[in-house]
């Protein structure tokens, strides 16, 4: 008896036909189900594969083949040893470096203070208008800064008034001093909409529970609050420097293309501007931001998946 058992369990056809059909007909329905619940998600991945795979894809394939179209790594070396190019890579990882750090510290203490704040409607208020600050770039941000702290901007007309014109003391909007304040305007509402989340997620019990045992607030945040919140912090600030490092549209418009950026080099390699023989030098950069900008998500979703250990 057990020898037929264990035959019949080894060898599924040795199963009775109507078993056979009945696991069948259950494979099939939870097969229909699994593909009912995807189902709504294909128009997602269509979008994706269209809008971010296949361009990736040129892109990669581009990089590495010369102006005769062959395999080559010949525009990777020149990107890695032109001094142009490397110029353009150290100012913008500098750039997205400052505009991380520096929108990173400050949007966190915001966000806590209004986080924190018994007013309901200050909360709501703050969260509209860092999102609409957040999405806020471009020409028209670029407009709005000329116009304002520009050389003839309305606050530096107003305050030439007084004798403490910024111009006449080292300041320039058009230098990566003056793209780095720009820079803030959007950078700093955008961390504070990433991280409210992460600081909501610090549990009042936990203070509590400090205090109990003899804490003091220094104490509590630096053995319990901060290492809590720190891998939400950090990962904010990666996809910060992702932003700050792949914006393009504000700088261009700001300098006219005059400092030395990775975004604004590859726009005019794209656009014509380059030197026979480098044709798809525009590529190769574009691989370059490719690859870093995956560095960055990566080390977001590794801290990420840190921070939710205590967000549950």
């Amino acid at each position: 008896m057990v020898n037929q058992l264990d035959a019949l369990t080894s060898d599924p056809g040795a199963l009775p036909p109507r078993d056979r059909s009945e696991g069948s007909a259950r494979f099939a329905k939870r097969a229909w189900r699994s593909a009912r619940t995807a189902l709504p998600l294909v128009p997602f991945f269509a979008y994706v594969a269209i809008g971010l795979g296949v361009p990736t894809i040129v892109i990669i394939n581009l990089a590495f083949r010369n102006s005769q179209g062959h395999l080559s790594f010949s525009n990777i070396k020149t990107i890695t040893s032109s001094g142009q190019y490397l110029l353009g890579f150290e100012t913008s990882l500098k750039l997205a470096a400052v505009t991380a750090i520096i929108p990173a510290v400050f949007g966190t203490l915001l966000a806590y203070v209004i986080a924190t704040s018994k007013s309901a409607l200050l909360r709501r208020m703050v969260a509209t208008a860092s999102g609409v600050f957040a999405n806020f770039g471009g020409v028209n941000l670029a407009f709005i800064f000329i116009a304002t702290v520009g050389t003839t901007g309305i606050a530096s007309t107003f305050l030439a008034h007084f004798g403490l014109d910024p111009w006449n003391h080292g300041f320039d909007l058009y230098r990566i001093t003056g793209v780095e304040l720009v820079y803030m305007y959007f950078q700093i509402p955008l961390m504070m909409l990433i991280i409210t989340p992460a600081i909501g997620g610090l549990r009042e019990a936990w203070r509590e529970a400090a205090q109990n045992l003899g804490a003091s607030s220094w104490k509590y945040w630096r053995y319990v609050g901060l290492p809590v919140l720190m891998p939400s912090v950090l990962g904010s600030a990666l996809l910060l420097f992702g932003s700050g490092l792949s914006a393009y549209a504000t700088a261009e418009a700001l300098t006219g293309g005059t400092i030395a950026l990775t975004p604004i080099q590859i726009g005019a390699v794209l656009n014509g501007n380059v030197l026979a023989g480098e044709t798809n030098i525009g590529y190769a950069l574009g691989f370059a931001m490719i690859v870093m900008m995956l560095i960055s998500v990566i080390g977001y979703v590794l801290l990420q998946r840190r921070a939710s250990r205590w967000l549950r």
